[in-house]
């Protein structure tokens, strides 16, 4: 059940939005997609660092998948604690765990980061969101409950003939769900202390800069890298410059969640 009090989806998943898991080596990694996205935008990451022979995770977060109706029935918390759940199972499993996120799932990867530091060895972000320059932002409260949703921010790519898998329309009482989560999340930056590697794209149409700044700032990080990425917009880890976050990543999860480091 949502914060809201909706339940979670229970619909049929939409073809190529199902979750991915690989089970390899004792070095987990947790990916999560971002908002109205699916897990689309995350299996071709997840399929490079499964086959570098890590146990790999992308779960379908509540109400994706589906439709944004379902969505909007759904809620902060049950996304979150989708991912605590699958960080729980593979913090079980493996010896080392590194949590990773593109949009929402950034911001979920560090509130996961700043509740659990004990299990989470590193941290990849890409174009994460704790905060926007949005007018739109301050009326949402009350919006919600007058208009459902509004036109979508999916698939904001690039590349030619790439999908997420998203929606084409934003469920407001979600996203209000996700802004309210925002404050406690920008509150608590300073306990993120894993290594953390960032990307961020100069051209995007969703995330505008402001996250950037706040991160930066905020994190306690004593590694903190930050890698801009000039041939991507915001669904950056499907787009042109998809490649160079998968290598990079790899090399710092291989460097920073390394079985026997400290």
């Amino acid at each position: 059940m949502s914060e809201d009090g909706g339940m979670t989806d229970t619909l049929a998943v939409v073809p190529g939005a199902e979750p991915f898991s690989s089970d390899g080596g004792p070095i987990g990694v947790l990916l999560s997609h971002g908002f109205t996205g699916s897990p689309a935008s995350m299996a071709p990451w997840a399929q490079y660092l499964a086959e570098r022979g890590h146990t790999v995770r992308v779960p379908r977060l509540p109400g994706h998948g589906t439709t944004w109706q379902d969505m909007n029935r759904t809620g902060w918390d049950d996304c979150y604690a989708t991912a605590d759940d699958t960080l729980t199972e593979l913090s079980g499993r493996c010896e080392r765990v590194a949590v990773c996120g593109l949009s929402m799932g950034g911001a979920i990867a560090l509130r996961l980061a700043e509740l659990r530091p004990d299990v989470v060895d590193a941290l990849v972000l890409v174009n994460p969101v704790v905060d926007l320059k949005n007018w739109q932002l301050k009326i949402l409260p009350a919006l919600k409950w007058i208009v459902p949703s509004i036109p979508g921010i999916g698939n904001d790519i690039k590349k030619p003939d790439t999908d997420e898998i998203g929606y084409d329309r934003t469920p407001l009482k979600a996203m209000a769900s996700q802004v309210r989560a925002w404050r406690d999340i920008r509150a608590d930056l300073g306990k993120v202390t894993a290594p953390l590697l960032m990307f961020r794209a100069t051209d995007d149409h969703v995330v505008d800069a402001t996250s950037l700044g706040l991160i930066r700032a905020g994190v306690s990080s004593a590694v903190a890298e930050y890698v801009t990425l000039e041939d991507s917009y915001h669904v950056a880890t499907i787009d042109h410059d998809a490649p160079m976050i998968f290598e990079r990543s790899a090399a710092f999860i291989a460097e920073h969640a390394k079985v026997g480091h400290g």
